[in-house]
């Protein structure tokens, strides 16, 4: 079972920081996160705390329309828009009210350039994204606010967008007169109520990153950073405040001696040989620049951290890891406000050159409950890859970043990550609710849930990444 937990003598420990400038501050509004009510996620532009401004970002969301107003017999329900001069957005996604309805059909979207003004080739949009989630008996599975969705897909820096989504076909198909899918229609087939298209402007550009890991604007005059006088910020970088100091945009590194050290210090004396691996670096979420305001206060977290589950965001593979910043914040964006999670869904992303971030708010080192591996989520945390795995080869990069995290997260709970455990099922399409399974420590998506996910290419380099972390432990 999970738990709320607040920020209450978090920063009692803080690396590196004086206890005036930054724990006793923090502890103070620590304490008072504690004592506040949880408060629903809020739509944030710009807000200035202190003369700090705050990650700027939006999302839009404009209702899809019928192509025709003429019924064919035989033909497949379609909805689409076509939009020019809007504001600039970099990353696009479909929803609809109902998270426990499917669209069985097609998502086709197409952009124009914001810097070229040319619009892109049509490209598919993932349309079954459900399985990306908190668990249905949950707080955060069952909220009013949660709707269904499809995977966001990263379009860079555009001003135009034209949609179609098109049922499944009567005869069995997707609609676009090919064979028939896994997903069939019918007679009859329909589109989920309420379709609208997300437009999420992740804010802050789309360009370099600086040496420290901040997210920096091309034109350098606005670089996005989070305020770290706001409660949610300071809650934030406290989760983190026993392993690095307050504040930082990133977590170092740390060898095999000062990761021994580190465990020690964290769990207690370890008996016999510590198999744990290094530490590696990993991007805070001020790293990165996530806006704390979007997110629920406090944070969930679960008793144990048993297995690890490797996704793709399904996302597209057209970003540079100079934009994997602005790839995470569109990505949290539309899981909070889009979708209506508590928060980002993943505990870790990683991107194509191995750089690794923070995902959901908690702390690195804790077992933070995430909405990854729907009726897998207790006891578990979930990496995700940026990008599209399904045709497209994973960097070895990314497969070691994967192998290295593990090694030390998995380590910090005396779990081997070559070895195999027993989850019990939280409900899905692959496991009944209640059943205790046998799985891989390291497993693809497609393990607890029948899905796509991680992508056949990122699924066959899992075992890779077994054998790699478990070196890296010491085994």
């Amino acid at each position: 079972m999970s738990k709320i937990m607040h920020m209450r003598g978090f920063l009692t420990f803080c690396p590196g920081v004086s206890p005036l400038a930054a724990c006793s501050l923090g502890l103070t509004f620590a304490t008072v996160l504690a004592l506040a009510p949880a408060a629903p996620a809020t739509a944030a532009t710009t807000a200035t705390v202190r003369g700090e401004a705050a990650v700027p970002g939006s999302t839009r969301s404009l209702p899809l329309v019928p192509l025709s107003r003429e019924r064919v017999p035989g033909g497949a329900p379609e909805q689409g828009l076509y939009r020019t001069g809007l504001g600039r957005f970099a990353l696009v996604g479909v929803v609809w009210d109902d998270p426990g309805t499917e669209l069985r059909g097609q998502v086709r979207v197409r952009t124009r350039s914001a810097v070229t003004g040319q619009w892109s080739g049509w490209q598919d949009v993932e349309a079954h994204h459900a399985d990306h989630g908190a668990d249905p008996d949950t707080a955060e599975g069952s909220s009013r606010r949660v709707r269904g969705g499809t995977a966001p897909l990263w379009v860079g820096d555009s001003d135009g967008v034209d949609v179609r989504v098109r049922a499944a076909g009567p005869g069995g198909g997707d609609g676009t007169g090919g064979p028939p899918g896994k997903r069939a229609g019918g007679p009859g087939a329909s589109l989920p109520p309420g379709l609208r298209l997300e437009l999420v402007d992740p804010g802050g550009g789309a360009g370099r990153v600086t040496g420290e890991g901040l997210p920096a604007n091309p034109r350098g005059d606005d670089p996005p950073r989070t305020a770290l006088d706001t409660e949610a910020a300071l809650a934030a970088s406290a989760a983190n405040a026993d392993i690095a100091a307050f504040g930082a945009a990133a977590i170092p590194e740390l060898d095999r001696s000062a990761t021994e050290q580190e465990l020690t210090r964290l769990k207690g004396p370890v008996r016999g040989k510590p198999y744990i691996g290094p530490r590696p670096r990993i991007v805070t979420r001020r790293g990165w620049g996530a806006d704390e305001s979007l997110r629920e206060r406090g944070f969930v977290y679960t008793k144990k951290i048993k297995a690890a589950f490797v996704h793709h965001t399904a996302t597209g593979n057209a970003y540079t890891c100079a934009q994997a910043p602005s790839v995470i914040r569109s990505i949290y964006r539309y899981h909070v406000k889009s979708m209506g999670w508590r928060d980002l869904g993943y505990n870790f992303l990683v991107d194509k050159c191995g750089t690794l971030y923070e995902g959901r708010a908690g702390g690195v080192a804790k077992a933070v409950f995430g909405a990854h591996t729907l009726g897998f989520n207790t006891n578990t945390m979930g990496i995700a890859v940026i990008g599209t795995y399904g045709a497209t080869k994973p960097s070895s990069a990314a497969v070691k970043a994967i192998a290295r995290l593990t090694a030390w997260k998995l380590g910090l709970y005396g779990v081997d990550p070559s070895g195999k455990t027993y989850l019990t099922s939280g409900g899905g399409n692959l496991y009944p609710k209640g059943k205790n399974v046998r799985l891989n420590v390291i497993s693809g998506h497609r393990d607890g849930f029948a899905t796509e996910c991680p992508g056949k290419r990122l699924y066959a380099k899992l075992g890779t990444a077994r054998s790699s972390a478990a070196g890296y432990q010491g085994r």
